[in-house]
């Protein structure tokens, strides 16, 4: 009888694995906190004298003393010297680490099958501990979750638990990572369900796994730092009157349109640094000084240190509001620390360096929300009886808006302060600011639905790409690098690096095809020693299997090839000549292929209504 109704094996298996997950991923949360909280300490407190307060909920494990008096050059040159040492770190030893470390989980679970190279956490740990404490703007959400899929992944290759179960994993650890250092165990898990995807879906797979490994993580995590929210205990302001509901839709605007703001310098500042002509070593440090002289020059401006929560996480200022401290500051003074928590976290995050995006959202949405609250407030009392617990939920309507996650989001927020006592007004707020903010998101890798994604691309290929030709699917038009056999390994180095291809080419010098190879085998080439590296050519990194599919086979052999060779990219041969290449095709181009076929069948043909390229981040 019971078994009818639950699959135990299943069941198992995801309490086995979701709790591996939770329990290994809790110390990396820990000591992550520990290095962050007590290199800050040092560089922040104790070396420049920068004191904007830490959340009522946090506990050193470690107390230093703090210095009096504020060393200006500091505030200025310690961002730079992270961001330097930052920059090193990831872009020596990992460049995928660089940046905000969440998206690059999404992409992994999206299109990389889960598969995280296992530097890949400990080098996100140290070079965000790094930019964190040494004053770069930034969260501790993306590091951590970058870290907890990381360990998903290796344990899901180390027992050789297949594709579709390291993906899941890698989503599991973002929900360990972040339930363990945000102590929402229940938002972390929803989050890593909902994160996925730009629109009104979950990967409900993920959550009871997700349940499983932040109850285990958390616990962890907790037993050095102690339970309970982060930001202490708040007074439990309520929702009394529907004629508040005016106030909150002014905030819902307000925040929506700042979230706005801050996706596009975000993204716009990260554009103007992947285009500056300097080396990526050297980005991370220039962000960082633009950084430092923004808080700088705002506490030049107001002479007073809560200004400061533009550098680092900036929690401080929160908990100052929450306490009712933060209000006289004024409403000016509050929406100059937003404008100035946007550009410092897009320049640190932008030139390369790394940290996360959700711990400024909160500040920016904060300060956004208690601004708004005290106009509301001045207009009228019945607005805004309570104007500090707008700002909590305008942390929870900012962040809904700029990550397309509202309901994780409305109840991270929850748990963070511990109210639960204004999810009405916060629920009216998120709905509002997500509406706002729907065309843009600060996850690039998310797509639109389970239907968009090469993860559950298989769940519904078969019927439709059954009689679907390579040639029907593959971009004539699409350029591609062929690598001559005899280039020299650090030529092709530099070639490949300029190129978005996965997969190049080698080929004689009449242009025929020799074989293939990707750039992890490239990488694996170049740390051979410097006598080796000097004397290896293109044709010695030649994989010997054939990554190749002709124009007339079925698209169901490419992907075939594809699975079994672990690449997304393969070779496009003519049908006359095997080793003549014509170009690439990819399982995006698939994917878009397959999306529209479907979108077709579904909506009886009616224009319009396929994906599109960009929405499917096809290039």
């Amino acid at each position: 009888m019971f078994n009818r109704h639950f699959n135990f094996p299943s069941l198992w298996k995801w309490l086995l694995v979701g709790g591996a997950v939770g329990v290994t991923v809790g110390m990396p949360a820990v000591v992550f906190q520990f290095l962050l909280q007590t290199t800050s300490m040092f560089l922040l407190e104790s070396l420049a004298g920068v004191s904007a307060g830490h959340p009522a909920g946090e506990h050193p494990l470690l107390k230093l003393p703090r210095r009096e008096q504020v060393l200006p050059w500091l505030i200025l040159l310690l961002p730079a010297a992270g961001g330097l040492i930052a920059g090193y770190l990831v872009n020596r030893f990992a460049p995928e680490a660089k940046g905000h470390g969440t998206d690059a989980a999404i992409d992994a679970y999206h299109r990389k099958q889960g598969q995280i190279r296992q530097r890949v956490p400990i080098v996100k740990l140290f070079a965000s501990v790094v930019t964190l404490s040494a004053g770069g703007s930034g969260g501790r959400e993306g590091p951590i979750a970058q870290i907890g899929a990381g360990v998903g992944s290796f344990i899901a290759q180390r027992f050789g638990l297949g594709a579709k179960t390291q993906r899941m994993l890698v989503a599991v650890g973002m929900a360990a990572g972040i339930g363990a250092i945000f102590r929402a165990p229940l938002a972390s898990a929803l989050f890593a369900a909902e994160v996925l995807y730009s629109g009104m879906e979950l990967e409900s797979e993920v959550i009871l796994p997700g349940i499983i490994a932040s109850i285990l993580s958390y616990s962890i995590y907790c037993s050095w730092f102690g339970f309970g929210p982060i930001f202490g205990v708040v007074p439990e302001w309520g929702f009394s009157s529907p004629v508040e509901l005016i106030g909150y839709l002014a905030l819902a605007l307000v925040v929506g349109v700042g979230a706005l703001l801050y996706v596009n310098t975000f993204y716009g500042l990260t554009r103007f640094f992947d285009k500056l002509p300097v080396s990526p070593y050297l980005k991370p440090a220039v962000g960082g000084l633009l950084t430092g002289l923004i808080g700088l020059g705002l506490w030049t401006l107001t002479q007073n240190q809560e200004s400061l929560a533009v550098l680092s996480t900036g929690y401080g200022i929160l908990q100052k509001i929450l306490t009712g401290d933060g209000l006289a500051l004024g409403i000016g003074f509050l929406l100059l620390v937003a404008l100035g928590k946007i550009l410092t976290t897009s320049l640190t995050i932008g030139s390369g360096g790394s940290a996360g995006v959700f711990g400024p959202s909160m500040v920016i949405g904060g300060t956004l929300g208690a601004a708004v609250g005290l106009a509301m407030h001045a207009l009228s009392p019945v607005l805004a009886p309570h104007p500090a617990a707008f700002m909590i939920v305008g942390m929870a309507g900012f962040f809904a808006a700029a990550a397309n996650a509202p309901l994780s989001t409305l109840i991270m927020v929850s748990e963070l302060t511990g109210n639960y006592e204004l999810l009405i007004p916060s629920m009216w707020v998120c709905a509002v600011a997500f509406l706002v903010g729907r065309p843009w998101t600060l996850y690039k890798s998310q797509v639109s639905s389970r239907l968009a994604s090469p993860a559950h691309f298989g769940e519904y290929a078969p019927e439709i790409l059954s009689s679907s030709l390579v040639s029907e699917v593959f971009k004539a038009s699409r350029k591609f690098m062929a690598i001559p056999e005899a280039l020299p390994i650090s030529q092709v180095f530099d070639q490949a690096t300029r190129s978005s291809q996965r997969i190049f080419p080698v080929v004689s010098p009449t242009g025929k095809l020799l074989g293939f190879f990707r750039l992890n085998d490239l990488t694996t080439a170049l740390h051979l020693p410097p006598e080796e590296a000097s004397q290896t050519l293109a044709k010695d990194i030649i994989v010997p299997d054939r990554a190749t599919v002709r124009l007339n086979d079925p698209v169901q052999k490419a992907l075939n090839v594809m699975a079994n060779l672990n690449v997304d990219e393969l070779l496009v041969t003519t049908d006359d000549d095997p080793r003549t290449v014509c170009g690439i095709v990819t399982g995006a181009d698939i994917m878009l292929h397959y999306s529209r076929q479907y979108s077709r069948i579904k909506h009886g043909g009616i224009p319009g209504t396929e994906e599109t390229d960009a929405s499917l981040g096809v290039r």
